[in-house]
Order: C-alpha cells, then sequence, then structure tokens
C-alpha cells in the first residue's frame, strides 16, 4: 500500500512495483489522477481515495486493502508536501497543514496498519522523510521539523514493532526530479531584507533547482524496492550523493559539538560517590 501515488516517489514506486508483479493499492486525495496506472495493471493494481488527513478515508482505505488483498505487507508512507519561507515570515495555517499531511497523517495510516501487521506477525513500513529530517536548511524549518518528527517517530516504532515481525526504515532523499519544490510545495508570501542572505536566497535556489536536481525518482523507486526485499535492513537509507554529502557533514558536526563540551556535558549529573 502506497500513499500519495498522483506525482513523485510514490507514482514511480507504483509502477515499479506493478511492473514486478506485486498487488499494489495504489492512492491518491483524487483516484482520477492514478486512473492510468491502474488501468495498466487492471489485476494487481487497485485505486484507493486516501486523504491521509482524514479519519474516515484512512478507515475505509485499510478495509479496502485488507479486504481485497486479505494482508498488507508493505506500507509506504509517501503522501508529503514542502513549504518554503524563513520561521518568522511562515504562514501558520500551511505549515499546521503541513503537519498534519507530513506528520500527522503518516502515524494515522501507520496507527490503522499496525493492527494488521502484528497479527501477521510480519510487515514493513517504509517511511519516506528527507536528508530535511537530519539536517535543517533556511526557509525550511517548518518542513525540516515534519521530518525530523518522522524520523525520530519512525526510530522509536521500530524498537516497538521489531520484535512482533516488524520492519521500519526510513528513507532520506536529497534533491530529487519529483514535483516536491514545484507547484506542491507553497511558500511565504514575501521575505524581509534581513533573511535575504539566507532564507531567501535558499527559496530562490530551490525553486530555481526545480527539475534539474540529480536525483532520478526511478531509480530510487528501484532502490525502495531492493531495500524491502533485502535481509540485511537498514533502518534509514540515504538516497542520493547529497544526502550522503550533508548527512556525513551533519555527523561531523554531532561528534565535534559532543566532545567538545564532553565535560560540561558529563558534570551536570550528580556527583558519584
Amino acid at each position: 500500500m502506497i500513499t500519495g501515488c498522483s506525482i513523485g516517489f510514490g507514482r514511480k514506486l507504483a509502477k515499479q512495483a506493478l511492473a514486478l508483479g506485486h498487488n499494489v493499492a495504489v492512492s491518491s486525495r483524487n483516484i482520477e489522477h492514478i486512473k492510468d496506472i491502474v488501468l495498466s495493471y487492471p489485476d494487481t493494481a487497485i485505486p484507493v481515495a486516501l486523504d491521509v488527513t482524514k479519519s474516515d478515508d484512512i478507515s475505509n482505505a485499510v478495509k479496502q486493502v485488507s479486504e481485497i488483498f486479505g494482508s498488507v505487507d508493505v506500507l509506504v508512507n509517501n503522501a508529503g508536501i514542502g513549504y518554503f519561507g524563513s520561521l518568522e515570515e511562515s504562514n501558520d495555517a500551511e505549515t499546521r497543514r503541513m503537519f498534519d499531511i507530513n506528520f500527522f497523517g503518516l502515524a494515522d495510516i501507520t496507527k490503522a496498519i499496525l493492527p494488521i501487521m502484528r497479527k501477521q506477525r510480519s510487515g514493513h513500513i517504509i517511511n519516506i522523510a528527507s536528508i530535511g529530517g537530519l539536517v535543517g536548511f533556511p526557509a525550511l524549518a517548518y518542513y525540516n521539523a515534519t521530518k525530523f518528527a518522522v524520523d525520530g517517530f519512525s526510530e522509536a516504532l521500530a524498537k516497538e514493532v521489531m520484535p512482533l515481525g516488524v520492519n521500519v526504515t526510513i528513507i532520506a532523499p536529497s534533491g530529487f526530479r519529483t514535483d516536491w519544490a514545484g507547484r506542491s510545495a507553497n511558500e511565504a508570501a514575501s521575505t524581509t531584507e534581513d533573511y535575504k542572505t539566507t532564507a531567501g536566497q535558499n527559496k530562490e535556489n530551490i525553486r530555481a533547482f526545480s527539475g534539474n536536481q540529480p536525483g532520478d525518482p526511478v531509480r530510487a523507486a528501484k532502490a525502495i524496492i531492493r531495500v524491502v526485499e533485502s535481509l540485511n535492513l537498514p533502518l534509514r537509507l540515504l538516497l542520493g550523493a547529497a544526502a550522503l554529502k550533508n548527512a556525513g557533514k551533519k555527523l561531523d558536526e554531532l561528534i565535534q559539538d559532543f566532545y567538545t563540551w564532553q565535560e560540561t556535558t558529563t558534570k551536570a549529573d550528580f556527583p558519584i560517590d
């Protein structure tokens, strides 16, 4: 079962999985947007109308999939949107909507699927996060917050469900040629002069780079399928050279801070007698 299949990773992943002969519940808020996929694979694809922010949609979708397929072996939480703007200038309604989709929607569909996987004593939950769930960038504070939340949620969930035969993998892509930086992302109405060289500049860079990112969504979809089929499952999978570069830089920064301040850190405990 894959959420958010109208465009981007979800669409490419659904098509790759179906081409390999898998049964796939292809979901979208508007099933007209996935009609072509289902028509191409009428015996193995089912269209699922799903807005991950609506509890009734989630309940109906899980019921539909479990009744038709009898089980859910893999859940891919892909539905998500972006938002660009400095923290101070971001729109509250837009950023809360992004949290509802990127984090709470992901959490709610996971919660609805888990009883099926617990009963099966098997399953794999793939959560599409971002390198922005490990590294913060100007103009993306609220987006980063949603993806940091997905990362922490997924890590804790993995420890809860591993003894039950259920696995969790966090996918952290860098820039890929999806519509994430195009029409799928809203932005703050303006940028003040004080933020022009930080949030403003990065927002312009992201928009200008849209459609020319180095990441190939088809290769990413194939990589995700390889993870699902692997016997050595990672908790986190970075996708894209830029993701690896930024994650490595973040690790170096963490180590530098941790060990530079280790004396202050350890002295915060009560003295050991």
